[in-house]
């Protein structure tokens, strides 16, 4: 819009022709200063109106008109600032009536002094007028839109309680340092942190007043302030972050990170890493270390061998492979408990036996622990440490007034000559160990070349007792056993045989025990015990037959459930099975075990303990589980010759006898052994000399035989 001309002027009277044209030139001078001043108000950037003493508009400019939205046409000098304000009113910019406004602006009138006040429009914009007095009387007011303004005023302030808010939050402490180096911001986090005031560290503490401030205050363990000022500068020069863990007196752990910003200083955050700093080293230990004895494990104990072996100055060491001796029986026989507190106690004995701290004791799992022993000076060295190890282990560990007996078999390799590398080594000394448990256990054995070749023969036999069941290489022999009084057979007892093709005749003392160690022994027994039931099933009535049950069988779970199923089968009554086990079974004293037997005693089947008289406490074992048969072992008859030994035979009848219980004799060959026997009151007798083991078919006409002769005879 144009700016309003100011008014005219009066007519100019008549004059002569010099007063004309001066008086025209001044016209001229007024007129060219008049669209000066226009021009002038026209182009400011603010809008602008100027009032008389009168309160009536003299002038205003378009940004005024265009700020306030007002009609151009109305807006003609003299027009009352009253009707100025009432005109935005009924057009809807104004957000009061015109008595209201006018009322806010009047005491800025009357008082004749500069001011400055706001005015918010309906629309919510925000106009910033300013009130000046002219001497002559009236005013003049600058309008601006400072909408924007105060919303990015706003939301600078909206930002900085933002960033305040997350200060106050933050669970780290932070300080910001200027390019100067001087403190600019720091948060209650970090006064929380350290434990200290704010008046400690004051805003314009420089990074090394800091540092130095927190040692004398016994904060901080001692560091090179000069080292770590110089750290902080060349990393803020290069621009790249730095962070270092801080090690506080009171044994918390705080990671600093300094972080340049790109206008210069930087941002150094604390964080409290005591806990994850804890964990970190719990799992790092944890990786590396038995979770229950806390020895090193199989990873740590490798690592330490490989660093060994890596030395190329590297001394002799030894390898020891430990593995526990009847620790199963402990597990079964008192529980998991019991066992997990044998185990710990076993690894501090075996820590206590090593000769310095550079030896190594590492648990591999189950019952196997480890040994790595430096610089022994022979095999002599080696050789100590093992016999110390045996004697350590063998005496009785005692847990809640009950002792637990168990042995150790360990098997040494020794570098450089029984391998360079580790895995070598490993294998070598587990071969020895090996040797060691089939040579008795409780034993030590140094590995020697050709142990290798009887670990793959002890291998490739598991692998053929694998497939043996599959492809039916198993058989069943009977030998009848008789009642010596009436010389009647009275059942018979079933005895495993393998007849393999590529092996021939495996003898039961070469496959039982290592079908008990790999548990192949559960689906052999189970099968002999389905199959020689199957078979009494077409003997003569009330003839008994004996199958043998090895202790695993006992502990796999299902075996009572099994032998109810193998009676069902073959509809074979209770009363004539007879399950023979064997000392061992007993030794491990476990209550799941003699709960089963119990069971099946309480069905009806007999249990028979044989080999009576071979283990170390048979007469305890009767008085903790009574049986329905002992067994003389076959070698107490065959050397019944001797004096002593058949004292031994008349005190195991004699026992029987007064317990109640039927002894069968074993082994017995010869008339003159069953002369004794009978003399003596033995109730059976079973070996060569009653018969020998037969096929199902041969068992099968003898019994149906002997049963014929007896009824007519």
């Amino acid at each position: 819009m144009p700016v309003v001309d100011v008014k005219e002027g009066s007519a100019v009277p008549e004059r002569a022709t010099e007063g004309v044209e001066r008086s025209r030139r001044m016209e001229d001078e007024l007129r060219e200063q008049n669209e000066r001043f226009s021009a002038a108000v026209e182009n400011m950037s603010h809008g602008l109106c100027m009032f008389d003493a009168d309160e009536r508009m003299i002038i205003c400019n378009g940004n005024y008109i265009n700020i306030v939205r007002l009609d151009a046409k109305l807006m003609r000098p003299g027009i009352r600032f009253i009707d100025i304000l009432r005109h935005s009113v009924e057009i809807g910019v104004a957000s009061q009536s015109a008595d209201e406004l006018y009322a806010i602006r009047k005491p800025y009138i009357d008082q004749a002094k500069p001011s400055i006040y706001e005015e918010t429009l309906s629309d919510g914009r925000i106009i910033s007028i300013s009130h000046r007095p002219l001497t002559p009387g009236g005013w003049v007011s600058i309008y601006e839109d400072i909408t924007e303004q105060r919303r990015a005023e706003q939301d600078l302030k909206e930002q900085h309680r933002r960033f305040d808010a997350a200060l106050a939050n933050m669970s780290q402490g932070l300080m910001m340092y200027d390019a100067a180096g001087k403190l600019i911001v720091r948060n209650g986090r970090f006064l929380e942190l350290y434990n200290v005031t704010a008046a400690d560290f004051p805003l314009g503490t420089t990074h090394r007043d800091a540092l130095e401030r927190l040692l004398e205050l016994g904060i901080y363990t001692k560091i090179d302030v000069d080292s770590e000022v110089a750290k902080t500068e060349a990393c803020r020069r290069a621009g790249k972050k730095h962070s270092a863990y801080r090690h506080l007196t009171d044994g918390r752990t705080i990671l600093v990170t300094r972080q340049p910003m790109s206008g210069g200083g930087w941002v150094a955050t604390f964080d409290d890493v005591t806990e994850r700093r804890r964990t970190e080293e719990r799992m790092t230990h944890l990786a590396h270390h038995d979770t229950l004895t806390g020895l090193p494990n199989r990873s740590m104990f490798r690592e330490r061998l490989d660093l060994a072996l890596e030395d190329v100055t590297a001394t002799p060491l030894a390898i020891f492979s430990l593995d526990l001796d009847r620790f199963k029986a402990v597990n079964d026989t008192w529980g998991h408990p019991a066992g997990d507190w044998l185990l710990k106690s076993v690894a501090e004995r075996l820590q206590g036996c090593l000769r310095n701290e550079t030896d190594i004791v590492a648990r591999f799992g189950g019952d196997e622990f480890v040994v790595m022993q430096f610089n022994f000076k022979d095999i002599a060295d080696a050789e100590k440490l093992a016999k110390r190890i045996v004697e350590t282990i063998a005496k009785p560990f005692r847990d809640r007034g009950r002792d637990m007996h168990v042995g150790i078999s360990l098997g040494i390799a020794v570098f450089p000559d029984d391998g360079r590398d580790a895995d070598t080594l490993l294998k070598n000394a587990d071969t020895a160990l090996y040797r060691a448990k089939s040579e008795g256990r409780n034993l030590y054995r140094f590995f020697e070349p050709g142990m290798d070749a009887m670990v793959q023969a002890r291998r490739a036999l598991e692998v053929d007792l694998e497939t043996a069941l599959p492809r039916q290489e198993f058989d069943l022999d009977f030998q009848p056993i008789m009642n010596i009084a009436s010389g009647d057979i009275i059942g018979a007892e079933a005895l495993m045989r393998w007849r393999s093709p590529a092996r021939g005749t495996v003898a039961p003392d070469q496959f039982i025990p290592v079908a008990e160690e790999t548990g192949l022994i559960v689906p052999l027994g189970e099968w002999a015990l389905r199959t020689a039931c199957a078979a009494a099933a077409s003997w003569p009535p009330g003839l008994r037959i004996a199958v043998n049950v090895s202790a695993v069988q006992l502990k796999s779970g299902g075996f009572a459930r099994g032998v109810i199923s193998a009676l069902a089968f073959s509809e074979v009554p209770a009363s004539q099975l007879e399950l023979e086990i064997t000392e061992t079974v007993l030794m491990d004293e476990s209550k799941a075990v003699l709960k089963t037997l119990r069971q099946l005693r309480e069905l009806g089947i007999r249990i028979a303990l044989d080999d009576f008289g071979t283990g170390y406490s048979s007469l305890g074992y009767l008085r903790r589980f009574p049986v329905d048969k002992i067994k003389i072992d076959r070698s107490f008859i065959r050397d019944m010759g001797n004096r002593d030994t058949a004292a031994i035979v008349r005190t195991i009848i004699a026992l029987g006898t007064e317990l109640g219980i039927v002894v069968t004799a074993e082994g017995v060959e010869t008339e003159v052994q069953l002369d004794m026997l009978r003399e003596n009151g033995c109730v059976e007798a079973q070996g060569y000399l009653i018969g020998v083991p037969a096929k199902a078919a041969a068992i099968r006409r003898l019994l149906k035989s002997r049963a014929l002769h007896s009824q007519t005879g």
